[in-house]
């Protein structure tokens, strides 16, 4: 099922008719920030009693009885008028958010209670108002800030399509890939050992291992070349690329600076390793372009209220590589990336699913990106061309570039709504110049090359979260960690089902079970671990040398020879 559309408009009333019933039980209560978006809509609360998730219907009837004579007034405020209306009515979070904004700040009200209109509202009440979950959340997302309660909602203009959002929960709690992988024990996560860093059980560990396997097979099809680099170095390599300076906050770092005559990080990135094996050679421009990529681990220090299963981790694996080439190479290499990308996304049947964004700089966020208008217009401008050429439907988004150049970004939706990256195309016009890259051209002179930066799958464990989300655990037959499992209706069988597994075995990833159980409950049990071929065999069949075939949808496919079975489904993974 599709994710509900949410009005953002009808929600950002539902934000306001939030704050005022809060307002209203809770007089003492601090107004912090509010926020609208594909989940709805939330807001932020420092109460001076415990609110708890049984206290939400309260608020709800609050809220339903204000929407029916709510009036709301919209105004325009100076800085300093918005800071002195919000001091004297008491709400310091609100004073905060004022002073920190340029020009004139807008300001909604409804009976007593002002916020900050950061958000559109309908001119309507909505009909139907939900509060949905109570969490914990950092004011303005610093951990160094206090701890707020934050409430969130949808809103509705009917009861018909209040119903249809709850079908699409229950879609999500089927589909959620933090319960199918766990519940096929794919991955656990240990307090212990920390927040975002799953542990890949066995089952998931062999269809991470597939789809390595198989993208680097493609990419050595394709002329790349696999390298491995350290997990961890010294931080001069990252002051060099500029990472440093753009990426320190969201790094492990190991030492003090203050103190230690070497400072070490844990990787976030790949590109300055990769840089670092090009510049160990002379390259000439027959050599162009050198296609370099690695399967390995990265690490990024994320906020702990944004990790969610293996969508977003502290620690994970990535189909990386950086590809050197010359200023007539860049169009061709973007070609080859794409079609790499398109490959993979039809052969994992998702390509229904995701979409192209053009991601550029923001001219206006000189802090952010590289200061080059010139060389982000030309840049930006290949990839442009590239795009139109391949006739690829996209959208564009200004200040999601990389800080050294634009991207493309093949973009999806979680099955809560969110989107996320799953794959990338950078084009640098800036690190190889840093590192002073060069190769000698057909005149003996030094030439800086462009840098390609391109994950073809993506971080692993992001995509394996989508795809058990998509495919609600039911794997593709050649992804699956066991593809057939074996089993006799009686224990009678247990010689020819060991027979048939030994044939099997090595050719198709296969189980058998010989448990004393009654073969129906063998085959609830193994269509519920999603194992795509479930054999069976009784006398009838050991007498004639076949088998049974049932599939985990419930599906009778008869009775067969090996030959046959054979013939039921890719149990290799896609080649082109």
């Amino acid at each position: 099922m599709n994710a509900v559309e949410l009005n953002e408009e009808l929600s950002g009333f539902g934000a306001l008719l939030l704050a005022s019933a809060v307002k209203s039980i809770y007089p003492t209560v601090k107004l912090g920030g509010g926020s609208v978006g594909e989940f709805g809509y939330y807001f932020d609360f420092e109460f001076s009693v415990p609110v708890k998730t049984e206290d939400l219907s309260k608020i709800e009837d609050e809220m339903k009885r204000l929407g029916k004579r709510a009036e709301v007034s919209v105004m325009e405020k100076t800085k300093s008028e918005a800071v002195k209306l919000f001091d004297k009515s008491g709400e310091p979070f609100l004073v905060e958010l004022a002073g920190t904004r340029k020009g004139k700040i807008g300001i909604v009200k409804l009976g007593n209670t002002s916020v900050v209109a950061d958000f559109a509202i309908c001119e309507k009440s909505p009909s139907v108002v939900k509060l949905t979950q109570i969490t914990g959340a950092y004011w303005k997302g610093d951990a160094k800030n206090k701890m707020l309660t934050r409430i969130y909602g949808v809103a509705f203009k009917s009861k018909d399509e209040l119903a249809k959002y709850h079908e699409w929960q229950e879609d999500i709690k089927r589909r959620d890939h933090n319960k199918i992988g766990r519940e096929l024990e794919y991955f656990t996560t240990d307090p212990m050992i920390g927040q975002g860093l799953p542990l890949i059980l066995p089952k998931g560990a062999r269809i991470i291992k597939t789809l390595q396997r198989w993208v680097e097979d493609e990419e050595e099809k394709r002329g790349y070349m696999q390298v491995y680099t350290p997990d961890l170095t010294k931080s001069d390599l990252f002051k060099a690329s500029g990472h440093w300076t753009h990426y320190k906050d969201g790094m492990f770092v190991i030492g003090d600076e203050r103190l230690d005559d070497e400072v070490f990080a844990l990787k976030p990135m790949n590109c300055p390793f990769h840089i670092a094996i090009y510049k160990s050679q002379i390259r000439s421009y027959r050599d162009l372009p050198i296609r370099i990529s690695e399967t390995g681990k990265q690490y990024r220090n994320e906020n702990s209220g944004e990790m969610h299963g293996l969508t977003r981790v502290r620690q994970y694996t990535l189909s990386d590589a950086h590809i050197f080439c010359r200023p007539d190479q860049v169009q061709q290499i973007f070609d080859e990336c794409l079609q790499l990308t398109d490959f993979l996304v039809r052969s994992l049947g998702i390509q229904d699913r995701i979409w192209y964004r053009f991601s550029k700089w923001d001219p206006n966020n000189r802090e952010k990106y590289i200061d080059n208008k010139e060389a982000w217009e030309k840049s930006e401008a290949v990839i442009r061309e590239v795009l139109v050429r391949n006739k690829m439907k996209f959208v564009e988004a200004a200040d999601e570039a990389a800080f050294y150049g634009p991207k493309i970004d093949i973009q999806a939706k979680n099955v809560y709504g969110k989107e996320d990256t799953l794959f990338t195309v950078q084009l640098d016009f800036a690190l190889a110049e840093k590192f002073g890259l060069s190769y000698i051209d057909e005149n003996g002179q030094k030439i800086t090359p462009f840098l390609v930066h391109r994950a073809s799958l993506g971080a692993y464990e992001r995509t394996f979260a989508f795809l058990l989300e998509h495919f609600a655990g039911a794997l593709p037959v050649w992804l699956s960690p066991t593809q057939a499992v074996v089993m006799g209706i009686t224990n009678k069988q247990d010689d020819y089902v060991d027979e048939i597994f030994k044939n099997l075995r090595g050719k198709l990833r296969i189980e058998k079970d010989i448990r004393a159980e009654k073969v129906g409950y063998k085959i609830r049990e193994h269509s519920k671990k999603k194992i795509p071929y479930l054999i069976v065999v009784g006398e009838k069949e050991r007498e004639e040398g076949k088998i049974s075939v049932r599939t985990r949808e419930g599906s009778d496919l008869g009775t067969m020879n090996i030959e046959e079975f054979f013939g039921l489904g890719q149990f290799n993974a896609p080649t082109e």
